[in-house]
């Protein structure tokens, strides 16, 4: 069953956390399904692991073959290895990704199912239509991929922020919301010391985002941040230090 982010007025944003071979070897992932009205919208859909699971619990919610845009974060398996039987799914769905990965992403396909559907976000990023509102694709490049980018929904104010924001948590621990960054919940610091790229990145995106209305902050992988977490969480990625500022000669040595 999907977790309820939000609901009011025919806009609805619904979290799937427990689909990706629960107890298995695969990391554990979020999924998204944004509606507004009668158009809908789903955020890094994932794998073959997720794919089955998470289209027959759109069903109870939304019909997937009425889709009209799938957004991709970045290009990573996790995110988007499914595309192929997604473009089968929904004839009418454009495959929103970043400009640098879009004729990457064709690889997860059969030749020619990916044809006029792939829209590139450019780097600056781009306002996308879903219904009513608009979602707003974020720059969010290098963390932690070099395209990449976050989706903020203005409706609900939550800001699905792709690897960042990441706890190390099972899919039924992902439905309750961090409140708190008082302890740091498991993994998020050893996670965003390797997979962000520099403190001079989380430093930009700090100031971006304390431009915008945010309740909840929900990454792919863990548990949303919520109440106090967000401000906790913008003020602790602000000063961390991460990827390249911690690497040294000491870290590129040709093995014994």
């Amino acid at each position: 069953m999907p977790y309820e982010l939000f609901r009011d007025q025919g806009h609805a944003c619904l979290m799937f956390s427990d689909l990706s071979n629960e107890g298995g070897e695969a990391v554990q992932a979020n999924q998204f399904l944004i509606v507004d009205g009668d158009h809908g919208a789903i955020i890094d859909p994932g794998g073959n692991l997720a794919y089955s699971e998470l289209y027959l619990g759109m069903t109870r919610h939304f019909p997937p073959s009425r889709l009209s845009a799938i957004l991709a974060s970045h290009a990573d398996p996790d995110i988007i290895a499914s595309l192929d039987r997604w473009m089968t799914a929904t004839p009418d769905a454009k495959l929103y990704v970043s400009t640098l990965w879009e004729r990457f992403v064709p690889h997860f396909c059969k030749p020619g199912k990916t044809t006029g559907r792939i829209v590139g976000i450019p780097d600056p990023g781009m306002r996308i239509r879903v219904g009513r509102n608009d979602l707003i694709a974020l720059p969010a490049h290098f963390m932690h991929a070099e395209g990449n980018f976050q989706f903020y929904d203005p409706v609900s104010r939550i800001l699905f922020s792709g690897d960042l924001g990441v706890s190390f948590v099972s899919g039924e621990g992902a439905k309750q919301p961090i409140r708190s960054l008082n302890p740091l919940p498991r993994g998020m610091e050893s996670f965003h010391r390797r997979y962000m790229v520099s403190n001079k990145i989380l430093r930009s995106w700090a100031r971006m985002v304390r431009t915008l209305k945010i309740d909840m902050i929900v990454p792919q992988h863990g548990a949303p941040l919520a109440g106090a977490a967000v401000k906790e969480f913008i003020d602790w990625a602000e000063q961390l230090s991460c990827g390249i500022d911690l690497m040294s000669d000491a870290n590129y040595i040709v093995p014994n």
